[in-house]
């Protein structure tokens, strides 16, 4: 795996040389658009609608709709002379707690892991941020765009998510849906909390699989092997019950299933033999 970037992370007058990886990766199966009659992959090309022609790239510019139907150009230059940070740095502003930070501002996330001789300055900054519990809110430029990120301890590994600014996330209040008043009765509540704290476990990420993506590659491997694809019948729609009597009947799957879980368990577990005299 080879990193994305080397550069340094920059806090008061301290550097850390770091390199940067990414640190999730997408498992979604991707498709290829045909042309139904001769299979043949479809070709996306660059046209102008006006001029009716295919448009070369060096004729493409880049242009910023300020008014419906009109542009202003921006050229490299223009570019260039935007400010910005050090594009190998991440230069961090504040320390902050993580329970401060709504996870909507959370993007993607990054390894950063010790650059050339950077071991014992990566080393000091994890220890300490472990010892205050804090995480780093810094700025930082990934390829042509500058990013707010989140720096934070991982284990024995620094963690970087970047962010959205706050222009970017959409408020709630703006989805008129929202706008709504009911009056929940106590024992309901009661019920959903019960049901909640019987549901209630450790977060263990291998026990979620991705359960449309299996069927999906099922499916492919079939008509690759040519054999007739079975589709499920699909569930039927669910009835408008009884709010109390779902929740009733809710507890007591939840219980049954935990109590199941925990039976395969104690299975699992090695018996210990009897001494014989």
């Amino acid at each position: 795996m080879r990193p994305l970037w080397k550069g340094a992370i920059s806090f008061g007058l301290v550097n850390v040389p770091v390199k940067l990886y990414k640190a999730t990766e997408s498992s979604d199966l991707k498709f290829n658009y045909l042309h139904a009659r001769c299979r043949t992959p479809i070709q996306y090309r660059k046209y102008c609608p006006y001029c009716q022609v295919e448009v070369p790239p060096e004729e493409i510019v880049r242009g910023y709709e300020y008014e419906k139907g009109k542009y202003v150009i921006l050229q490299e230059e223009d570019l260039e002379g935007i400010p910005q940070e050090a594009t190998r740095s991440i230069n961090i502003l504040d320390f902050v707690d993580l329970e401060e930070i709504d996870p909507i501002y959370f993007d993607r996330a990054y390894y950063l892991v010790p650059g050339e001789m950077g071991q014992k300055a990566y080393a000091l900054l994890r220890q300490a941020m472990e010892a205050t519990g804090k995480i780093a809110i810094a700025r930082v430029s990934l390829r042509t765009r500058e990013s707010l990120a989140a720096v934070r301890v991982s284990g024995r590994t620094l963690v970087m998510h970047t962010m959205f600014y706050p222009r970017e996330v959409r408020a709630a209040e703006q989805l008129p849906e929202l706008n709504f008043d009911v009056k929940l009765h106590e024992n309901e509540v009661k019920m959903a909390v019960t049901l909640i704290n019987n549901l209630a476990a450790r977060f263990e990420p291998e026990k979620y699989t991705d359960a449309y993506r299996q069927a999906l590659l099922e499916i492919i491997e079939a008509k690759v092997a040519g054999e007739e694809v079975a589709v499920p019948a699909r569930p039927a729609a669910g009835k408008v019950v009884d709010l109390m009597e779902a929740l009733k009947a809710s507890i007591e799957l939840a219980k049954k299933e935990k109590a199941a879980g925990a039976g395969d368990e104690e299975a699992k577990k090695p018996r210990r033999r009897r001494k014989t005299s």
